[in-house]
This record gives structure tokens, C-alpha cells and sequence, in this order.
């Protein structure tokens, strides 16, 4: 009698115990959809300053290359490059996102995408200074 009881009672111990793993995981793909789905939203962002961003250094080439000044489109294509850094930031987060790495390293690469943009956004700013 004293078996059959202890046996009942480590079946139950033991379908709790799988329960709890269960709602562990369950719990772990929510937040983990939850976390992704607030990196979607930032590299959206990211993205769109991107965008406004080259439209910007657009308008800016088509004044400097109309002139002679070399040293303008020298400095054009140097401020063009942290564009181009920009852009590679912004592709490493959404790889970052696609291939489901921890939140950790997509918030590092948020925040490195954020200062190459801002760091393109000053050497726009410097290049028409120059103008």
C-alpha cells in the first residue's frame, strides 16, 4: 500500500515537473517574439533615417559635383564612405534580427548603427558647412 501511494505521488511529481518545463518555454518564445518584434520596430527606424539620410547626401552631390572644386568632392566622397558604414550597421542588425541572435547583441548593433548614422549625419552636416 505504502509503494503504490509513493508511486502516485512521483507520477505526479513528475508530470509537474514536465509541466513546468512546458510553461518555461512557452514563456521563453513569447518574450522572445516580444523582444524581436521591438528590434523589428528600431531597425524600421534605423531604416528610415537611412533613407532620409541618402536623399540628403543626393541633393548634396549634385551641387558639389557641379562645380571645380576638388577638395569638396574629396571631402564628398569621404562623407559619403560613413554612408556607407551606416548602411552596413543597419544590414548587421537586421542579420542580427533574422538569425534570431540574443537581445544583447541586437541592442549592440542598434547602437552601433545609431552613432555610424549619427557620425554620417555630422559629416553631412560638416560637408555643406564647407559649401
Amino acid at each position: 500500500m505504502t509503494i503504490s501511494i509513493l508511486g502516485v505521488i512521483m507520477i505526479i511529481i513528475f508530470v509537474g515537473f514536465i509541466a513546468f518545463i512546458g510553461v518555461d518555454k512557452i514563456s521563453d518564445s513569447i518574450s522572445s517574439s516580444v523582444d524581436s518584434g521591438e528590434g523589428y520596430d528600431q531597425l524600421a527606424n534605423l531604416q528610415s533615417e537611412y533613407s532620409s539620410l541618402e536623399i540628403q547626401f543626393s541633393s548634396t552631390k549634385e551641387d558639389i559635383y557641379s562645380g571645380s572644386n576638388t577638395d569638396l568632392k574629396k571631402a564628398y566622397v569621404d562623407a559619403e564612405l560613413e554612408l556607407v558604414k551606416a548602411d552596413s550597421a543597419i544590414t548587421d542588425v537586421e542579420s542580427a534580427l533574422s538569425s534570431n541572435q540574443p537581445k544583447s547583441v541586437v541592442d549592440e548593433r542598434i547602437k552601433a548603427a545609431e552613432e555610424q548614422l549619427q557620425v554620417a549625419r555630422q559629416s553631412l552636416s560638416d560637408l555643406r558647412d564647407q559649401m
